[in-house]
């Protein structure tokens, strides 16, 4: 745990969004999975605590700003509604109605591990995939989670493109391995990719962040600059629901790029009640 703590902090220096990934720091690593042919899981515990009303709040606020950021709220929202209630009601999936909950899971499951990837892997991971969906109640469509990592002022071979399927189950007392569906689904990126960079590509635009760009057409050229892709299978699980015995029954053996497949596995106690928590203060806090 130390060790992961420090490494978060050497992550931070120089990023823009530091106090934000303090919650990063609930994440233990807690060993290894063995997968049906052969491959490690990476394993991780989740020890989140609803009441350090610090953390929750930094980290609610950075997870707002995936779906709406604080600047702009004020031009986006119905002027007869409170900040709080326009993101209730048209930003964020409903915490009742179905299939609300179930998309609030997910969303809050590929922004954790897009954290996981930009604070404690050190890749770039633009957010641009929440922003403007036009349904709330809706997944977005596209690969979940993109990543990259770039020489400086380079191209170079050794670039890399770091594409992850991320599923989740916070429900308690299931027993179902979405592992294995997230390597399934991860076949799909080999095809989703380029629609998935082309409109990370137009947000960034509007955003007028044209640094990140230029980042992005970089892996655009892959055709002509080869780089590094690799992929990526995320399983988060609220912790009555992970089973290893059922996991690791995982079979990544058809997958087009196994040998350049990360398996990882997060779970946490009541998941679902850190879900809605967290999107409560999110609202409550804009």
């Amino acid at each position: 745990m130390r060790g992961l703590i420090c490494h978060l902090a050497d992550a931070h220096k120089g990023r823009e969004m530091t106090s934000t990934a303090a919650h990063l720091a609930w994440l233990e690593s807690n060993g290894t999975y063995t997968s049906a042919c052969g491959r490690n899981i990476s394993v991780y515990r989740f020890n989140h605590d609803a009441l350090d009303v610090v953390v929750m709040s930094d980290w609610a606020k950075h997870f707002r700003n995936h779906y709406c950021n604080d600047q702009e709220i004020r031009y986006l929202k119905n002027p007869t509604k409170t900040n709080s209630e326009y993101l209730i009601s048209e930003k964020f999936p409903s915490e009742l109605i179905a299939p609300g909950p179930s998309i609030r899971a997910g969303d809050f499951a590929e922004i954790l591990i897009a954290d996981y990837l930009q604070y404690v892997k050190n890749y770039v991971v633009p957010r641009t995939r929440y922003d403007r969906k036009i349904i709330a109640n809706e997944s977005s469509k596209g690969s979940d989670v993109i990543a990259f990592k770039k020489a400086p002022n380079a191209i170079s071979d050794n670039d890399e493109l770091l594409i992850f399927e991320v599923k989740a189950k916070a429900s308690e007392n299931t027993k179902v391995n979405i592992l294995q569906n997230a390597i399934d689904d991860s076949v799909k990126d080999e095809i989703r990719i380029a629609e998935s960079l082309n409109a990370m590509r137009q947000r960034l635009v509007d955003r007028k962040d044209f640094k990140s760009v230029d980042l992005v057409e970089r892996f655009q050229r892959e055709p002509d600059y080869p780089c590094k892709r690799s992929y990526g299978a995320a399983a988060v699980y609220t912790t009555s629901s992970l089973h290893e015995n059922i996991v690791s029954t995982s079979d990544a053996s058809r997958h087009p790029s196994a040998s350049r497949l990360e398996l990882l596995v997060v779970s946490g106690q009541e998941l679902m009640s850190l879900v809605h928590e967290l999107y409560r203060r999110a609202a409550d806090e804009a």
